[in-house]
């Protein structure tokens, strides 16, 4: 019983500090359980400079592009992400799809 009661400080300081660290790079808590224990986590999207990104483009003689549509279409969105601790008392962190 003793051993267990260890693992599950352990798993719940691994929790709190994926959690931590998530806030520290700019994360915020949208939802969070405790009981479970779950948190929802969100960070918004970055503005893009198109103007900026167009004049590289123009120097680097478009081999600039393809970073531009990775800022555009990947780094620019919002990201939600699940911390958690499953039924087998390990922390997992996945990407949320939902609203």
């Amino acid at each position: 019983m003793v051993i267990s009661q260890i693992s599950n400080e352990d798993n719940l300081k691994k929790y709190s500090n994926i959690i931590a660290n998530k806030i520290n790079n700019g994360f915020v808590i949208e939802e969070r359980n405790d009981k479970l224990p779950f948190a929802v986590l969100s960070k918004d999207a970055k503005a893009v400079d198109h103007s900026f990104n167009f004049l590289i483009c123009c120097v680097t003689l478009g081999l600039w592009t393809i970073p531009w549509i990775y800022q555009t279409y990947v780094s620019s969105r919002e990201q939600k992400i699940l911390v958690a601790i499953d039924e087998d008392g390990n922390t997992f962190e996945e990407n949320c799809y939902f609203g």
